[in-house]
């Protein structure tokens, strides 16, 4: 009844941003992901990556079969777009196995094998729709914020040392090489998300069943909260705001070469350019990383560690986030890991006190970002610390709490001592 709840309300939601999105003359995410059947895909990565986490709950066999599949029909489609000269893309043939699937779960199977096998294709697709709705909800912001708050981030963004012009100035200097590894890290981020995942559900085949709490579930709440705080805080970025890529609507070309002194105030933008920097998700999603990585090998705990400072380097780096982003943005993760994991083992009193005690902080960092970012750049030496340590104030709530929540291991019996023989 839950999983039918939850796909009903999900079905609901993709229909509205379909609307909404032809309503601004743009196809909706169901079209764009139909249109993936034929033609060229927008990520066949993702595509991969999410037939990979469907794959979890098959056998080995199953698994070299539906690869194999995959991997054909993305060679007949290749032929054909090469033969006609067309965008070459792959990724169909993971899409249509993930799709064969679901017939399959339907037709031939049953019972809880039936219901396992349509949580694996759901699993997949949902990771997919993650990636069409956020495109249709950086439309909609574009659309229906004509003005963006950039100004008062950027005068707030004094109190932290102005990072993103820092770290511009650094990837500048670091050349080509650092700027492709961190461009990378930048758009693969949902596969590193699909590695730690697979790590987690590496036990789903033999147990038949989905552990109770994993990261695509944090990771599809971050994606469905965070663009609803981009309607309410619109920001562009500073590349956009204060860089070359905003042409005429920036306020000037300074990123990140020189700092901003204006006075904050509203700034009209143009209706292209997506409002979702305030959270920075990509340090959200990337904060989940690293902590679903803690608990796997050491290889896989790097791997997550160094996801988060590279994703770190390239949103500041790139001037697609403030550095006030990427505080709120750590804080938005933890407060809803804290919820999901409260909910997973039952409400009591140390769940919602971390949870709530997190979204007053993020909420009270919004607030101050809005209302006092001239204070906050008067006051640096005053202001920067607070930020810093509202934040780390949080990161020590959350790893107290949930260390209480671990099972504690029983101690080992020691064997008693036998008298010895004459």
């Amino acid at each position: 009844m839950l999983w039918a709840v939850a796909g009903v309300v999900a079905l609901g939601f993709l229909v509205a941003l379909e609307i909404a999105a032809r309503h601004y003359g743009m196809p909706g995410p169901i079209t764009n992901q139909a249109k993936e059947v034929i033609l060229a895909p927008k990520s066949g990565p993702l595509l991969y990556a999410s037939m990979a986490l469907m794959m979890v709950v098959l056998t080995w066999r199953e698994r070299l079969i539906a690869a194999g599949i995959a991997v054909g029909i993305d060679v007949v489609f290749f032929l054909v777009r090469w033969v006609l000269d067309v965008k070459m893309m792959f990724g169909n043939g993971a899409l249509w196995v993930m799709l064969g699937y679901a017939v399959i779960a339907v037709t031939r199977r049953t019972g809880r094998e039936r219901v396992l096998l349509l949580k694996g294709v759901g699993l997949g697709l949902l990771l997919v729709a993650g990636r069409k709705t956020g495109d249709a909800w950086l439309l909609i912001t574009s659309k229906t914020r004509p003005t963006v708050l950039d100004q008062y981030l950027a005068t707030a963004d004094h109190a932290l040392g102005d990072p993103s012009w820092l770290a511009g100035r650094i990837v500048r200097a670091a050349g080509p090489i650092g700027d492709h590894v961190l461009d990378y890290v930048y758009i693969q981020l949902a596969v590193a998300a699909v590695v730690v995942t697979l790590y987690q559900l590496r036990n789903v085949a033999a147990e038949r069943r989905f552990p109770s709490h994993h990261l695509v579930r944090t990771f599809l709440v971050i994606g469905l909260l965070g663009p609803g705080i981009y309607m309410i805080f619109p920001v562009v970025g500073p590349i956009f705001a204060y860089g070359a890529d905003g042409g005429h609507w920036a306020v000037a070309d300074l990123w990140p070469d020189a700092l901003p002194t204006n006075a904050p105030h509203h700034m009209p933008f143009n209706e292209i350019t997506p409002r979702n920097c305030m959270p920075s998700l990509h340090t959200a999603w990337a904060t989940a990383i690293f902590i679903h990585s803690r608990k796997g090998p050491r290889i896989l705990r790097f791997f997550g560690a160094f996801w988060l400072i590279a994703t770190l380097g390239a949103t500041l780096g790139f001037g697609y986030h403030y550095g006030t982003d990427i505080v709120a943005g750590v804080v938005f993760t933890l407060t809803i890991e804290a919820a999901l994991r409260s909910l997973e083992r039952g409400w009591d009193r140390s769940g919602i006190q971390l949870a709530a005690y997190g979204a007053t902080v993020f909420a009270a960092l919004l607030v101050s970002y809005r209302y006092l970012p001239v204070r906050m750049a008067a006051h640096p030496w005053v202001f920067g610390p607070l930020i810093i340590l509202a934040m780390v104030s949080v990161i020590y709530g959350y790893v107290r709490t949930t260390r209480l929540w671990e099972p504690k291991a029983a101690p080992v019996r020691q064997p008693e001592p036998q008298p010895e023989l004459v």
